[in-house]
């Protein structure tokens, strides 16, 4: 397994900041819209809870990227209100560069305003093509992927 993180800091208090990343209609933005990173292609999302945010959410990300579908199911599987947040996708994956993931947010306040630290851990896929694609791009991805969430988290709190 394997853990990348990023951090930034915001000009916010810790309860608008986590509110905002845990907001997947913010920080889900970049895997919604058609974008070089991912290929011309988007994700669709579906709740499959009634909840969505808290402990216990669930939620499907499905569609295709380089012609391969992609289907998953994410749950979360730690939240504290306005400090932490982890989840990580559950049940049968078709995923191109990772066979699993989790995801962690860490809030906490500082003397001017928040820092956010947001970290993705994940394990390779099974599949020889598959491992040579996560071999090339699966860190670069993920980079830039937590990269897409601090930041998104950002513009929206600035236009708030």
């Amino acid at each position: 397994m394997k853990t990348i993180k990023n951090s930034k800091h915001y000009y916010f208090s810790p309860d608008a900041v986590f509110k905002n990343i845990d907001d997947l209609g913010v920080t889900g933005m970049h895997m919604t819209n058609s974008s070089m990173m991912m290929m011309g292609s988007k994700l669709n999302l579906q709740y499959l809870s009634e909840n969505k945010t808290g402990l216990g959410t669930k939620y499907r990300w499905y569609g295709r990227m380089m012609g391969m579908a992609m289907d998953f199911t994410v749950e979360v599987t730690k939240w504290i209100e306005g400090k932490e947040k982890t989840w990580e996708t559950i049940g049968p994956t078709k995923l191109i560069i990772y066979s699993w993931y989790q995801m962690h947010l860490e809030v906490s306040e500082k003397a001017h305003g928040t820092d956010a630290e947001l970290s993705i851990s994940y394990e390779k896929p099974k599949g020889l093509f598959y491992k040579i694609i996560s071999f090339l791009v699966a860190d670069w991805y993920c980079r830039w992927c937590l990269n897409n969430m601090l930041d998104d988290a950002e513009k929206s709190l600035s236009h708030k």
